[in-house]
């Protein structure tokens, strides 16, 4: 039988996660559908982790307005629903005469935007804010930082599940009509479950072109920009206190050496057009490029400091000469009404993710009256990171919960408590890569050596599956496709 809500979001990610949120403020009844299996498998956890101030784009676009905007409410947001954010501070690095006349550019285009704390600052300056860097002169902007995007998406969601919003996983959309009876947006998904809405909303990001044709909305032209990274090990974090960014040009922010809030520093990234949506791979040359690219202004890289390398793809609008357009927001009442449209949401797209949210809601409360929901509570309280506890606070813990006691992941001194509470997330996402960013497990230097087989018998137990039915990211990865000795045999050969 057919549900009928008041909105369905196509797409779980920050942005779609957000619209939900902000959404949930309302007397309304709304699902998101999300084709995988968690909120950021994709674009929204596949990415620098960088909030950014609001310099890099042009004056007038949603990209400059929104980033502001999503700068400026972050602190706030991040206290609200418990995600690790700093306001570092962000410099991009010069040397020559060239890159200073750029960067004037930059900080004045900046200026016009709306971003503040944007500074020019010598070699003495820069080199006090990052002793490690090589350059000679940067831009500095006080107001960029980092956060966690993968709990930040997760913050998002959860908050709105909490104020009653329904999350649909493995719903892939493959069918939109509009029914004129009904007045209503019939959406089918890939395993023949159908929905119904009187709103529908395209925020289905590498998917948003696709997404647009269903909705009646043809034309737009997207391409995917891939980028790759390198991870290095957390000993190195000290040497970075703010991202470091490279002289950009009109398309491309350039090479950066920057630092999650969890101390890991990052390489990357590069950008390479691809028409593969749905390829992560990491190509050596890409790898020995940013290498190459970093030691220039961060001098310190060295290869056996690697712990990971990972991609991310992002979804760019453009035009019939392949110039990347601005973030495309709209509601087109003669081909698709009740529909809010988002294409080419790519960077800043995690900073400005709820300022983008409350664009959709504006644009959608002109056309319809929304109720308050007097209930709404905008909180959330995250899992808490036993490592970063006092011995005191660790000890009371344990008294309280004797799974504080029990280490499973030993890099990064995650617990069985946090475990357990990871796989009964709110929103029932149940994959190994779930409980890994929910719990920094799996992310250490062995990265997962340990910690892995541990956490799959968890899985096993707690949901009451077969070690063949774990999951361990997308639809059909699973990691054990069958016994390889029986209980017994294992038991004759331990004595």
């Amino acid at each position: 039988m057919q549900k009928l809500y008041d909105v369905i979001i196509i797409g779980g990610g920050v942005v779609g996660s957000a619209i939900a949120r902000e959404l949930s403020r309302y007397r309304l009844k709304i699902a998101v559908l999300e084709k995988n299996l968690d909120v950021c498998f994709e674009t929204s956890g596949r990415n620098t982790g960088v909030c950014h101030g609001g310099f890099a784009y042009d004056p007038g676009t949603l990209k400059a307005k929104l980033c502001v905007e999503g700068n400026r409410m972050m602190g706030a947001l991040a206290q609200e629903l418990d995600f690790p954010f700093k306001r570092t501070g962000k410099v991009l690095v010069g040397n020559t005469d060239e890159e200073y006349e750029q960067l004037g550019r930059v900080m004045r285009q900046g200026a016009v935007n709306g971003a503040t704390g944007l500074s020019m600052i010598g070699e003495e300056e820069l080199h006090r804010l990052v002793p490690s860097v090589q350059a000679k002169f940067a831009m500095l902007s006080r107001n960029s930082g980092i956060l966690d995007p993968f709990l930040m998406t997760i913050a998002l969601a959860e908050n709105a599940h909490k104020n009653g919003v329904e999350y649909h996983f493995d719903s892939e959309v493959t069918g939109i009509r509009r029914s004129g009876n009904e007045n209503v947006w019939e959406i089918t998904t890939a395993h023949g479950d159908t929905y119904a809405a009187r709103w529908a909303v395209n925020a289905a990001g590498l998917g948003c072109g696709k997404i647009s044709d269903m909705l009646g909305i043809r034309g737009y032209k997207i391409i995917g920009s891939k980028d790759d990274y390198i991870i290095l090990d957390q000993r190195l974090g000290a040497l970075v206190p703010m991202p470091i960014y490279t002289v950009p040009s009109n398309t491309y922010m350039g090479i950066h050496v920057t630092i999650t809030t969890d101390g890991n520093v990052l390489l990357g990234p590069t950008a390479e057009d691809t028409d593969n949506l749905s390829y992560y791979g990491t190509e050596q040359k890409n790898l020995d490029y940013l290498y190459q690219e970093a030691m220039k202004i961060w001098p310190h890289v060295k290869k056996s400091d690697y712990i990971r390398t990972y991609s991310g793809i992002l979804p760019k609008w453009v035009d019939d000469n392949g110039k990347i357009q601005d973030f495309k927001i709209e509601i087109r009442d003669d081909l698709a009404p009740n529909a809010v449209n988002l294409v080419g949401i790519e960077s800043p797209g995690l900073t400005a993710s709820v300022a983008i949210a409350r664009y959709v809601i504006d644009m959608m409360k002109e056309r319809e009256h929304f109720a308050e929901n007097v209930d709404f509570d905008g909180t959330r309280k995250g899992i808490t990171r036993f490592a970063l506890l006092t011995p005191q606070e660790q000890d009371a813990l344990i008294q309280k919960n004797p799974d504080y006691g029990e280490l499973v992941c030993r890099c990064e001194k995650v617990t069985k408590a946090e475990i357990l509470q990871a796989i009964h997330n709110p929103l029932g996402a149940h994959t190994m890569v779930s409980v890994k960013y929910r719990t920094r497990c799996m992310m250490g230097r062995c990265q997962g050596g340990y910690c892995q087989m541990r956490i799959s018998s968890m899985l096993e137990k707690e949901l009451g599956i077969r070690p063949t039915e774990i999951t361990y990211e997308r639809a059909g990865s699973h990691p054990f496709f069958g016994v390889v000795r029986s209980e017994a045999e294992s038991r004759r050969e331990a004595q």
